[in-house]
């Protein structure tokens, strides 16, 4: 006697599952111009590297004899891949199958997704489309016990074990966005949208009933530093996450993978020599000079539409990952906001969670002030992001390039960080216009001309506030022409890199949303 049956029926559910939410389903998603989670595990993953966990998982219903009348799929898609050729866990909801509300099995897979990363630590990606529960439930299984491991512990480990990057792809809601956010790296196409509750919640509990783009689409959420990137589609997802996983080793165990640079470390670039005007109040590209000083190609950004005076971004210096943190003085003058405060501390718990040194380009003029930066808390952020920086464990290199101003400056320099400075450099407690104003407001005033009593005292001030003397006295490492800043870096790096393995392992915090 063979177990023929058996295995037949096997295969059956496993066919089954594959269909997912059946023809109709099927067409519905791609009638919106969207793949199904099979479509985009495939999309995401090396060519033909997907091995899935619980193929055969489902609602099955039987005959009083035993036999198989109707089978209904997990509706979470779960299992191991490649990118990249090393390995990785990834997961999502099949939004053909009730919108992606989990069933019973697809919750169970859903949630085991980050013990499975952690266990195996492997990098976990989700692609998320799909609700969280419904009042039908999931499951009619008893509630859990008093004793249950919470649901979210996982989530936390995941975040203090291995790198997680999460899509949004559609609309997300409930457990799912918690999950979405819950990553060190999340992307959200345009036609998607993030909500805790969709518009029909909404409306029942509040008496007006937003739309799904007013509630949580891009305009609020790649604003808001929900996400971190806004990207046009699907296929360009993909693309940001296999990019930001290449940064990254596959646990907090290792560290993250060198590349052969074909960048030389000794190159000048004769364009920074000139690239900060003599004049303060004029601005360039802070963007321009991080090209110009890592590998070529290699500066890939996070959260550039949010907390927009501050840059943040992953990029490689003579092959090795790095943090980048930088002034953008085109956006509030480069001054820290809350929202660039939480830019900041993000980047570098992201850094000390996975090893990754961290170059910082430094033109602060301070937090920013004004009603709007009280109203956002920007003290308490800020001050967060400061702390964060005195705590933090990775090597440092801090390139002051033209401003480093009030408490704000702080967060631009790690415990016993290399700190060198180009001749554009000003240090101050504040900026020089607004100290002149405090201290000599009364001078001015009195002045046979104030705007000239002003200017004078203002270039004073700023003359007290040049960098030379501080270099003359060995408080920073060095005075750098701006052409060397590459080579000076690459020599830190080439220092630093023997440091990384002591590093390696869980920091004393983890990375939180």
């Amino acid at each position: 006697m063979s177990w023929e049956q058996e295995a037949d029926e096997l295969a059956k559910k496993r066919k089954l599952a594959q269909a997912q939410g059946g023809e109709e389903g099927v067409a519905r998603q791609h009638a919106k111009g969207l793949l199904t989670v099979r479509e985009r595990v495939d999309a995401i993953l090396d060519d033909g590297s997907f091995q899935e966990l619980g193929g055969a998982s489902g609602d099955a219903t039987r005959d009083s004899e035993g036999q198989l009348t109707d089978f209904t799929p997990a509706n979470y898609v779960l299992g191991f891949g490649m990118i990249g050729e090393r390995r990785c866990v990834v997961g999502g909801e099949d939004f053909t199958l009730k919108g992606g509300s989990p069933n019973a099995a697809g919750l169970r897979k859903s949630v085991y997704a980050e013990e499975l990363a952690c266990n195996y630590k492997v990098p976990l990606v989700r692609l998320h489309q799909g609700a969280g529960g419904s009042v039908a439930g999931a499951s009619s299984s008893l509630p859990a016990p008093v004793n249950a491991v919470p649901r979210f512990k996982s989530v936390a480990r995941a975040l203090a074990t291995v790198p997680v990057a999460s899509a949004a792809l559609g609309a997300v809601a409930g457990l799912p966005a918690a999950r979405l956010v819950a990553s060190h790296f999340s992307v959200m196409t345009e036609n998607s949208q993030i909500l805790v509750a969709g518009p029909a919640v909404v409306e029942r509990a509040l008496q007006r009933r937003p739309n799904k783009e007013d509630l949580g689409g891009p305009e609020v959420h790649a604003r808001n530093g929900t996400i971190d990137n806004l990207v046009e589609d699907e296929a360009a997802a993909f693309a940001e996450i296999r990019r930001f996983l290449s940064y990254m080793p596959s646990s907090v165990w290792e560290l993250a993978p060198c590349t052969t640079a074909d960048d030389p470390p000794d190159r000048r670039a004769e364009e920074l020599i000139s690239i900060v005007p003599r004049n303060r109040r004029q601005v360039y590209k802070m963007r321009d000079v991080i090209d110009l000083v890592l590998d070529e190609n290699s500066f890939f950004e996070i959260g550039k539409l949010y907390g927009r005076g501050i840059i943040t971004g992953l990029a490689r210096l003579s092959g090795q990952s790095v943090g980048i943190l930088a002034n953008d003085c085109r956006q509030m003058a480069g001054s820290m906001t809350a929202d660039g405060a939480r830019k900041t501390r993000r980047l570098i718990e992201l850094c000390d969670t996975f090893h990754l040194p961290i170059v910082s380009l430094i033109d602060e003029p301070g937090f920013m002030i004004g009603t709007d930066a009280e109203k956002a808390s920007t003290i308490r952020f800020g001050t967060s992001a400061v702390l964060a920086a005195a705590s933090s464990v990775v090597p440092w290199a801090s390139v002051i390039v033209r401003t480093a101003h009030g408490v704000a400056e702080a967060a631009h320099f790690g415990p016993d960080g290399f700190v060198v400075a180009w001749p554009s450099a000003k240090l101050g407690a504040i900026p020089v216009e607004g100290g002149v104003a405090v201290a000599f407001g009364r001078d001015i005033a009195a002045a046979d001309d104030p705007e000239a009593e002003r200017e004078r005292l203002e270039e004073e001030m700023l003359a007290r506030q040049s960098v030379v003397p501080r270099a003359e006295c060995f408080s920073i490492h060095e005075l750098i022409d701006p052409r060397d800043t590459r080579p000076v870096l690459c020599d830190w790096i080439g220092r630093v890199q023997p440091l990384l393995a002591h590093l390696t392992g869980p920091t004393g915090f983890s990375m939180r949303p």
